[in-house]
């Protein structure tokens, strides 16, 4: 039996999470994953490799072809990642990290999608300052929080914030509060993640 996950022109880090599904959805076979750029093919292949499955890849025409082979009875290998049900994630921008803002729009939008696919997931995410941008119709991540939050991450925005960007009315997914309690959800919790 033989799945092809075609991810030609999908952005990180969809070809991963497309090729990881494909792979869990069967007890033995193979998943033919189609890539178009080094990067993609890098990191599908590292995920091969993490769960020691075969593989081999055929490049034609600057087109990766991985063609990965489960075993029969082989399992998913799942990463320890602690205690990570006992964890908020502070998200203090609509951006990921310091530079160009457009590249920072498209890392907040992997950062999301893939936590949103995820079946560990943090027990919160407070969104402060830019960030309860995040959270208001208009954003491109809106889709993803609402996923989260049906998986029972609670998804707080900073009153505050909201009233400061004006924001209040266009609050589209979680509830709002007050620095009091984001506080006490950090320090209650065994891990704390800003991004």
């Amino acid at each position: 039996m033989q799945t092809t996950v075609d991810a030609r022109g999908l952005g990180c880090p969809v070809p991963v999470i497309k090729t990881k599904k494909a792979l869990e959805s069967i007890e033995s076979g193979n998943v033919l994953t189609i890539v178009d750029n080094t990067t993609a093919k890098e990191n599908v292949t590292k995920l091969v490799k993490s769960l020691n499955y075969e593989f081999h890849v055929v490049e034609d025409n600057g087109e990766f072809y991985i063609d990965i082979t489960k075993g029969e009875g082989v399992e998913v290998a799942v990463k320890d990642t602690g205690n990570f049900f006992d964890s908020v994630v502070v998200c203090g921008s609509n951006k990921f990290g310091e530079g160009d803002p457009d590249l920072g729009e498209i890392l907040i939008k992997g950062y999301f999608y893939t936590l949103s696919e995820l079946d560990v997931v943090p027990k919160a995410i407070i969104f402060l300052n830019s960030g309860v941008h995040l959270t208001t119709t208009n954003s491109k991540v809106l889709k993803d929080l609402t996923i989260l939050e049906s998986k029972g991450v609670e998804i707080i925005s900073c009153g505050t914030c909201l009233d400061f960007y004006d924001l209040a009315s266009d609050l589209a997914v979680g509830g709002v509060s007050n620095m009091y309690t984001i506080v006490e959800h950090m320090n209650n919790s065994k891990k704390v993640i800003r991004i």
